[in-house]
């Protein structure tokens, strides 16, 4: 038997919904679903769900397993999880009301139009006459719709509307499944809709890139990916967008190859100082060559981190070389659709990084870049994120306590674009001192990435206020991340909520006070 927590509410009789505990004959291999009904029949509860084929293609079964999304009709169920409604208004129980969601259907375009529909709209330059479109099927070759056919195996269970955290915050951003709902049209050669512009007015550019919406859908669409970001790219081909912070930056890269503008003299320039005048930092055993992808906010804004980092591989016997010749990665402009600046960038980037076996980043968005991105333009380089490269390597005996309370905020593009969750965890809880104390959503957006911090300030400030709010129920004196973004976006976050007392750190910098003094 198995003890399982179930979310109860009735808008009709409850003033407030209440856990109700259920003890489960578990069979092998149990799914939620059989749970749900198993609890109906053995305990008469009235629990309220919804279910259909039982094979994870309707979609209706939709619900949050310990607060994931998840299908219940394919998520095995275990001793002590909690089941709850999806984050929509419940009418009873595991039941929610989808009817707002049904509605914004209807009131939009979503049926492809082609010159059938109206054969006026046939432009001169088409292929096809007037009488053709009205009387001939078109043929559609793959090379023209190939982006078109993953977006349409949605199964409209809304798992994606349910777990995106801009949709919390905002109401102009209609949200994942609407913007893959456009892009089935957008990319579908035969539709003459103005899609693009229906994007972008119902929110293309809110959208912080998180990735969390294809973590939870059961057919494994990364809206993002698989459609936000193509969309974006379409924009930016018809000059449509993007927003204006993101054309600046694009204009900054071209003139400089880096992301950010130079305040003093970069962590590079005063590396390659050091390594010539005393070979301190030069690699002495060339046949395992191993190379550091700083990254422009850690080269311009962060050099702390980087000086971490050297000393940090230093005192674990680790031979290393910041890669001279680097530029800026291109996930600013890849995420926000600028993609025709982007080739140069990993050219420059592919000879600099030639000469190494191994490549380093110590910046999420530049890792899940040269891990996902690169390999589409031809370049497959053997990148790791420094806490994968560290967790199995560390030297402890040399580490002094620090007595500190931390908890750790998962970087998106870490944690889903390079499925790295585990290891800075092994990290911090092998400092010495450092105890480690999980927040409630440590994974949830701060909202720093796709270019919502630049383009859409407002929600990035209030989804870092929410990552504050987890925080400050903690009681901590730290928060550690690996990603530069997050850490300005969540430490101005703090200070805006008077919590400036809580400092966030980068794990290198955390690792650094961990060690006695290096000598130089």
């Amino acid at each position: 038997m198995i003890n399982i927590d179930v979310l109860r509410f009735d808008c009709a009789r409850d003033t407030k919904p209440y856990f109700e505990k259920f003890k489960v004959d578990k069979k092998r291999k149990m799914k939620v679903l059989d749970a749900l009904n198993y609890i109906n029949e053995k305990y008469d509860a009235n629990l309220g769900f919804r279910s259909s084929c039982r094979a994870g293609q309707c979609g209706s079964c939709g619900l949050k397993v310990n607060g994931e999304v998840k299908l219940g009709c394919k998520s095995e169920i275990n001793d002590g999880d909690k089941i709850e409604p999806m984050n929509f208004p419940v009418i009873k129980d595991l039941i929610v009301d989808k009817q707002f969601i049904e509605d914004k259907v209807k009131d939009m375009d979503f049926f492809l139009e082609t010159c059938e529909n109206d054969p006026d709209s046939c432009s001169d330059n088409r292929e096809l006459s007037k009488n053709q479109c009205l009387n001939e099927p078109q043929i559609i070759f793959n090379n023209t719709c190939s982006d078109t056919k993953k977006v349409r195996t949605c199964i409209e269970c809304y798992s994606c509307l349910s777990a995106c955290p801009v949709l919390k915050e905002t109401k102009e951003f209609l949200g994942p499944y609407f913007m893959r709902y456009i892009s089935k049209f957008d990319f579908d050669p035969r539709d003459i809709g103005h899609r693009t512009e229906e994007s972008i007015t119902t929110g293309l550019y809110s959208c912080t890139s998180c990735g969390k919406c294809g973590e939870v859908c059961p057919k494994e669409i990364n809206s993002f990916g698989d459609a936000i970001e193509k969309l974006r790219e379409i924009a930016y081909n018809k000059d449509l967008g993007p927003l204006e912070p993101h054309k600046k930056l694009k204009e900054l890269i071209e003139k400089t190859g880096r992301s950010i503008e130079p305040l003093e003299e970069s962590f590079i320039e005063v590396i390659a100082k050091k390594k010539y005048s005393d070979n301190s930092t030069q690699i002495k055993e060339p046949n395992n060559k191993i190379g550091i992808f700083t990254g422009c906010m850690v080269d311009y804004r962060l050099q702390d981190v980087g000086f971490a980092l050297m000393d940090v591989l230093s005192k674990n016997g680790v031979e290393a070389e910041v890669i001279e010749g680097q530029v800026c990665c291109g996930s600013p402009l890849l995420r926000t659709g600028q993609t025709s600046a982007v080739n140069d960038l990993v050219k420059k980037n592919e000879k600099a990084m030639k000469e190494y076996d191994l490549i380093l980043t110590v910046c999420a968005g530049c890792g899940a870049t040269l891990k996902n991105d690169y390999p589409k333009y031809g370049v497959n380089l053997n990148v790791q994120d420094i806490s994968e490269f560290l967790v199995d390597k560390l030297n402890t005996n040399d580490m002094i306590p620090l007595n500190l309370k931390v908890t750790y905020h998962d970087p998106c593009h870490l944690v889903r674009g390079q499925n790295i969750s585990k290891q800075p965890r092994e990290i911090l809880n092998k400092i010495k001192g450092v105890e480690f104390i999980e927040m409630e959503i440590p994974d949830q957006c701060c909202g720093a990435g796709g270019g919502v911090k630049s383009g859409k300030p407002e929600i990035a400030k209030k989804l870092g206020e929410e990552k504050a709010k987890m925080v400050e129920k903690l009681n901590v004196d730290a928060v550690i991340t690996i990603c530069p973004f997050c850490q300005y976006n969540i430490q101005d976050s703090l200070d805006s909520q008077n919590l400036e007392n809580i400092k966030v750190i980068n794990i290198l910098e955390l690792l650094k006070r961990s060690y006695e003094p290096i000598k130089k």
